[in-house]
């Protein structure tokens, strides 16, 4: 039950990452919280899967602390990939 807990803190630092990386205009909305919450989840499900218990502070800082500096660069090569294809597909349909 409280892998809920890294899922929910995951989602939040993903919405801050969404806001803090640049072009927020290309991606939708989801996308940061959604991969938060995933890296915040699996985080703690590797420290139960490795024997850490919940009593122990290492699965509960690992698990709120791992997904912004994972989720911020995900989401710049996401904006930077978006933008090089819209240039991309804007030179090939010929719109200026």
């Amino acid at each position: 039950m409280q892998i809920l807990l890294a899922l929910i803190v995951g989602a939040v630092f993903g919405i801050a990452a969404h806001y803090a990386a640049p072009g927020r205009d290309t991606r939708g909305v989801a996308v940061g919280p959604v991969i938060g919450a995933i890296v915040g989840g699996v985080v703690w499900l590797i420290f139960t899967w490795a024997g850490v218990g919940i009593d122990n502070p290492w699965i509960w800082l690992v698990s709120f602390i791992a997904p912004f500096p994972i989720v911020y660069p995900i989401l710049r090569v996401l904006g930077g990939v978006r933008r090089a294809r819209d240039t991309r597909e804007r030179a090939r349909l010929r719109i200026s």
